[in-house]
């Protein structure tokens, strides 16, 4: 969900077979893995050549790109490290880190050619006011609103240092991270802007009930009171291609040519 598009695939004998990428989608580049090794290091990692099982029966197995490093004894203390770290854009965003919390193991990739895609943060600091909330707030959206203002004629290198866009959003860290498809198996993601609230409620200790005209909501099936969501998703439109997301093209097309289509994309593979 939100990697490939779910409706777009060729007619033909490629149905089903060739996929599209969605909206806002992005294929990682690749960044060095020695830096982050030599880090975890100094965070009291166990080398696997020093490593005795007899010793540490119950330590957590650290992977790099799927060669096993190391170990380490508090894996929930190094996975919120690395996590900061990567929210404070000091490791770059398109590092994955994944917890398997049963199999004891943390594995974080730095290899290219992975697919990944954008989420919205939320702020589950215990002692933040904001907490339960989107880190996302009115100044991010006041300096996304000013982009528009630009002059046209600006001078590039200015355009470039006064312009925010998308991209201030990522450098920033805390707004916006980007996770591929294992790392979004390990991640509670909220379907809805409206789930924060009422995660933020249960937190709390504070009763929520569901309003009465919101029974028929056909988000009510995904919704849930836990509150250890650390991820808004996207707008769902950024979850398809954008190919089928364009309106027009039924206009310009004879009917029989759209039912066809309409055919193909209702198939269930």
């Amino acid at each position: 969900w939100g990697l490939v598009c779910p409706a777009e695939t060729p007619e033909g004998q490629a149905c089903g077979l060739v996929k599209n990428l969605a909206l806002m989608c992005d294929s990682t580049g690749g960044t060095p893995s020695e830096p982050i090794i030599d880090f975890m290091i100094q965070r009291n990692m166990e080398v696997l050549e020093e490593f005795e099982p007899q010793v540490t029966p119950n330590t957590t197995k650290v992977f790099v790109n799927g060669v096993w490093v190391g170990v380490h004894r508090d894996p929930a203390h190094l996975v919120n490290t690395m996590l900061s770290l990567r929210r404070r854009n000091m490791i770059s965003h398109e590092v994955s880190l994944i917890r398997d919390i049963r199999e004891r193991e943390f594995k974080i990739f730095t290899d290219t050619g992975r697919v990944c895609r954008p989420i919205f943060v939320i702020d589950n600091g215990p002692k933040s006011e904001n907490c339960g909330n989107l880190v996302l707030n009115k100044e991010h959206i006041r300096k996304l609103r000013e982009d528009k203002e630009l002059p046209p004629d600006l001078d590039p290198e200015d355009q470039r240092e006064r312009y925010f866009g998308w991209d201030g959003l990522v450098k920033i860290g805390v707004v916006i991270e980007y996770v591929d498809a294992e790392e979004e198996e390990t991640i509670m993601i909220v379907m809805t802007s409206e789930d924060p609230g009422r995660s933020s409620k249960t937190a709390s200790g504070q009763e929520y009930a569901l309003p009465e005209e919101e029974s028929t909501s056909p988000n009510k099936r995904v919704r849930s009171t836990s509150s250890h969501r650390r991820t808004l998703d996207t707008f769902e439109i950024t979850s398809i291609f954008w190919f089928f997301s364009i309106l027009a093209i039924p206009h310009h097309n004879q009917s029989p040519r759209n039912n066809t289509h309409l055919l193909w994309a209702n198939k269930p593979w």
